[in-house]
């Protein structure tokens, strides 16, 4: 099952994992536009509706694109570091899913939403992103080619529950394994690393990540 558009219109992502995790671990509908409401009121003045991917936004942003770019923040990394209870695992058998963690560098895309959608957009997004809360949505700079852009990125929350800070061979064991509602974490690595390849990104942790993960699997 791939997550759609319809699902978020739906709430499905709510109800997955209200059902796996427990109703009161995942926000409600008023919960998630308080917190998009925070977060909008952070926004930058002069800031457009720029939206950093870099997981499954990458190749499944579910929501339409004025443009895309290449472009790279620093101070935060990608990093395989969040349990998924659900939708790339199960409460029996956790899966892993990524998020950005402080330190570093991050290659991704920005992606511009059309202005007129903007906001409507948000909030799906939120469905989608702060169903369990597990993100803390900040504004970033980024720089896409000469630009500099400030983007709306999704850094993980140490705090959460779901957090997990593991070493590579047990990221490799976890992602070897784990699958879920939305299908497997391995294919959610596999996904990333090709939607990278094709703005010609190449991420060392991925790869070595990726060759790890196939090692065990045979």
């Amino acid at each position: 099952m791939t997550l759609s558009r319809r699902d978020l219109e739906l709430g499905l992502m709510r109800e997955l994992y209200a059902a796996t995790i427990g109703a009161a671990h995942a926000l409600d509908d008023e919960a998630l536009s308080r917190s998009l409401t925070a977060t909008l009121a952070a926004k930058p003045k002069g800031a457009g509706w720029w939206v950093f991917g870099y997981g499954s936004l990458l190749w499944n942003p579910l929501f339409p694109v004025a443009e895309a770019r290449p472009a790279t923040i620093h101070g935060l990394h990608r990093r395989f570091c969040l349990r998924s209870l659900a939708s790339r695992g199960t409460r029996e058998r956790p899966g892993l899913v990524l998020g950005l963690e402080r330190g570093g560098a991050c290659r991704g895309v920005a992606f511009r939403l059309p202005s007129a959608l903007a906001l409507d957009e948000l909030h799906l997004l939120w469905r989608r992103e702060m169903v369990v809360g597990s993100y803390q949505p900040v504004w970033v700079r980024v720089r896409a080619g000469e630009r500099v852009l400030t983007a709306l990125a999704f850094a993980v929350r140490r705090d959460h529950p779901q957090y997990a800070a593991l070493s590579m061979d047990e990221q490799a064991d976890t992602i070897a394994h784990a699958c879920g509602a939305f299908g497997s974490s391995c294919e959610y690595l596999t996904k990333t690393r090709s939607a990278l390849a094709e703005h010609g990104i190449v991420d060392a942790y991925l790869e070595r990540l990726a060759a790890d993960v196939t090692a065990r699997q045979r």
